[in-house]
Protein backbone atom coordinates (compact mmCIF):
# COMPACT_ATOMS: atom_id res chain seq x y z
CA UNK A 1 0.00 0.00 0.00
CA UNK A 2 2.49 2.69 0.48
CA UNK A 3 4.49 1.91 -3.02
CA UNK A 4 0.63 2.56 -4.30
CA UNK A 5 -0.02 6.19 -2.18
CA UNK A 6 2.99 7.21 -2.82
CA UNK A 7 3.08 6.65 -6.69
CA UNK A 8 -0.24 8.14 -6.49
CA UNK A 9 1.37 10.75 -4.88
CA UNK A 10 3.68 11.69 -7.06
CA UNK A 11 1.18 11.03 -10.29
CA UNK A 12 -0.83 13.94 -8.44
CA UNK A 13 2.34 15.90 -8.25
CA UNK A 14 3.12 15.19 -11.95
CA UNK A 15 -0.12 16.48 -13.01
CA UNK A 16 0.08 19.88 -10.53
CA UNK A 17 3.28 20.82 -11.97
CA UNK A 18 2.35 19.95 -15.45
CA UNK A 19 -1.29 21.95 -15.53
CA UNK A 20 0.90 24.85 -13.66
CA UNK A 21 3.60 24.89 -16.30
CA UNK A 22 0.41 25.00 -18.96
CA UNK A 23 -1.44 27.89 -17.12
CA UNK A 24 2.16 29.81 -16.73
CA UNK A 25 2.82 29.08 -20.53
CA UNK A 26 -0.49 30.08 -21.50
CA UNK A 27 -0.32 33.19 -19.19
CA UNK A 28 3.00 34.32 -21.27
CA UNK A 29 1.06 33.32 -24.44
CA UNK A 30 -1.43 35.99 -23.73
CA UNK A 31 0.84 38.41 -22.73
CA UNK A 32 3.04 38.17 -25.91
CA UNK A 33 -0.35 38.34 -27.98
CA UNK A 34 -1.18 41.67 -25.70
CA UNK A 35 2.38 42.85 -26.86
CA UNK A 36 1.49 41.62 -30.58
CA UNK A 37 -2.40 43.88 -30.26
CA UNK A 38 -0.42 46.63 -29.08
CA UNK A 39 2.35 46.71 -32.05
CA UNK A 40 -0.74 46.27 -34.52
CA UNK A 41 -1.96 49.13 -33.47
CA UNK A 42 0.76 51.60 -33.11
CA UNK A 43 1.70 50.38 -36.44
CA UNK A 44 -1.97 51.50 -37.55
CA UNK A 45 -1.84 55.03 -35.71
CA UNK A 46 0.89 55.72 -37.25
CA UNK A 47 0.12 54.88 -40.74
CA UNK A 48 -3.27 57.13 -39.89
CA UNK A 49 -0.92 60.24 -38.49
CA UNK A 50 0.49 60.29 -41.64
CA UNK A 51 -2.75 62.45 -42.73
CA UNK A 52 -2.71 64.72 -39.86
CA UNK A 53 1.34 65.28 -40.32
CA UNK A 54 2.50 65.16 -44.11
CA UNK A 55 5.89 66.50 -43.04
CA UNK A 56 6.54 63.43 -40.88
CA UNK A 57 5.74 60.95 -43.12
CA UNK A 58 8.77 59.13 -43.62
CA UNK A 59 9.59 58.68 -39.39
CA UNK A 60 5.62 57.73 -39.58
CA UNK A 61 6.11 54.90 -42.22
CA UNK A 62 9.05 53.96 -40.61
CA UNK A 63 7.59 53.61 -37.46
CA UNK A 64 4.69 51.87 -39.24
CA UNK A 65 6.88 49.64 -40.26
CA UNK A 66 8.81 48.86 -37.50
CA UNK A 67 6.17 48.05 -35.51
CA UNK A 68 4.47 45.33 -38.14
CA UNK A 69 7.80 43.90 -38.07
CA UNK A 70 7.49 43.40 -34.25
CA UNK A 71 3.88 42.00 -34.45
CA UNK A 72 5.10 39.52 -37.04
CA UNK A 73 8.44 38.74 -34.59
CA UNK A 74 5.21 38.56 -31.67
CA UNK A 75 3.32 36.25 -33.79
CA UNK A 76 6.29 33.83 -34.52
CA UNK A 77 7.37 33.51 -30.96
CA UNK A 78 3.57 33.34 -30.18
CA UNK A 79 2.96 30.22 -33.09
CA UNK A 80 6.17 28.51 -31.48
CA UNK A 81 5.15 28.22 -27.61
CA UNK A 82 1.68 26.96 -28.50
CA UNK A 83 3.58 24.34 -30.71
CA UNK A 84 1.87 24.41 -33.89
CA UNK A 85 4.98 25.27 -36.09
CA UNK A 86 2.54 27.25 -38.51
CA UNK A 87 3.25 30.19 -39.59
CA UNK A 88 2.07 33.77 -37.85
CA UNK A 89 -0.55 35.68 -39.74
CA UNK A 90 -1.18 39.07 -38.98
CA UNK A 91 -4.76 40.21 -37.90
CA UNK A 92 -5.54 43.70 -39.46
CA UNK A 93 -5.71 46.53 -37.28
CA UNK A 94 -8.84 47.36 -36.09
CA UNK A 95 -11.44 50.09 -37.75
CA UNK A 96 -11.53 52.37 -35.35
CA UNK A 97 -7.58 52.73 -35.41
CA UNK A 98 -7.55 52.54 -38.81
CA UNK A 99 -10.11 55.31 -40.08
CA UNK A 100 -9.25 57.92 -37.03
CA UNK A 101 -5.93 59.21 -37.21
CA UNK A 102 -4.20 60.25 -34.42
CA UNK A 103 -1.72 63.11 -34.02
CA UNK A 104 1.89 62.34 -33.22
CA UNK A 105 1.20 63.56 -29.52
CA UNK A 106 -0.96 60.46 -28.84
CA UNK A 107 1.25 58.57 -31.06
CA UNK A 108 4.53 59.00 -29.05
CA UNK A 109 2.57 59.15 -25.83
CA UNK A 110 1.35 55.24 -27.21
CA UNK A 111 4.78 54.03 -28.08
CA UNK A 112 6.51 55.32 -24.75
CA UNK A 113 3.61 53.16 -23.10
CA UNK A 114 4.28 50.36 -25.37
CA UNK A 115 7.85 50.79 -24.39
CA UNK A 116 7.38 50.64 -20.77
CA UNK A 117 5.04 47.71 -21.30
CA UNK A 118 7.80 45.68 -23.33
CA UNK A 119 10.08 46.46 -20.67
CA UNK A 120 8.07 45.44 -17.84
CA UNK A 121 7.24 41.84 -19.36
CA UNK A 122 10.63 41.19 -20.51
CA UNK A 123 11.59 41.23 -16.90
CA UNK A 124 9.63 38.70 -16.06
CA UNK A 125 10.53 36.50 -18.83
CA UNK A 126 13.50 34.64 -19.59
CA UNK A 127 15.76 33.72 -22.74
CA UNK A 128 15.05 34.62 -26.10
CA UNK A 129 11.62 36.36 -25.34
CA UNK A 130 13.14 38.62 -23.01
CA UNK A 131 15.56 39.64 -25.41
CA UNK A 132 12.91 40.08 -27.73
CA UNK A 133 10.42 42.47 -25.31
CA UNK A 134 14.09 44.03 -24.86
CA UNK A 135 14.65 44.82 -28.39
CA UNK A 136 10.99 45.70 -28.93
CA UNK A 137 11.30 48.50 -25.62
CA UNK A 138 14.48 49.68 -27.10
CA UNK A 139 13.01 50.47 -30.62
CA UNK A 140 9.91 51.80 -29.67
CA UNK A 141 11.78 54.60 -27.49
CA UNK A 142 14.04 55.44 -29.78
CA UNK A 143 11.03 55.59 -32.47
CA UNK A 144 9.94 58.26 -29.60
CA UNK A 145 13.16 60.30 -29.25
CA UNK A 146 14.57 60.24 -32.62
CA UNK A 147 11.81 59.76 -35.10
CA UNK A 148 9.03 61.95 -33.81
CA UNK A 149 10.89 64.68 -32.15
Amino acid sequence: MTGTAALGAAAFSLTACTDNGTAEAAAEVDQLTAQADRARSDAAAATAAIALAPDKSASLTTISAERTAHALELDAEIARAAGSGASATTAPPSTSVANAPTGVETLSTSLADSARSAADLARTMSGYRAGLLGSISASCSTQVAVLLP
